[in-house]
């Protein structure tokens, strides 16, 4: 069985935080989701009212 060669031909982006509870993690992650919906129009941005 021989393996294909992986191709990634969609961008990603990892992110990681760290911080104490309340000081804005989600929001900045959210924020940044936002952002690369709108700039590179890839994965959906969704409110959580």
């Amino acid at each position: 069985m021989s393996k294909s060669k992986f191709e990634r031909n969609k961008p990603h982006l990892n992110v990681g935080t760290i911080g104490h509870v309340d000081h804005g993690k989600t929001t900045l992650t959210a924020a940044l989701t936002r952002v690369c919906h709108e700039v590179w129009g890839t994965g959906s941005a969704s409110a959580f009212d």
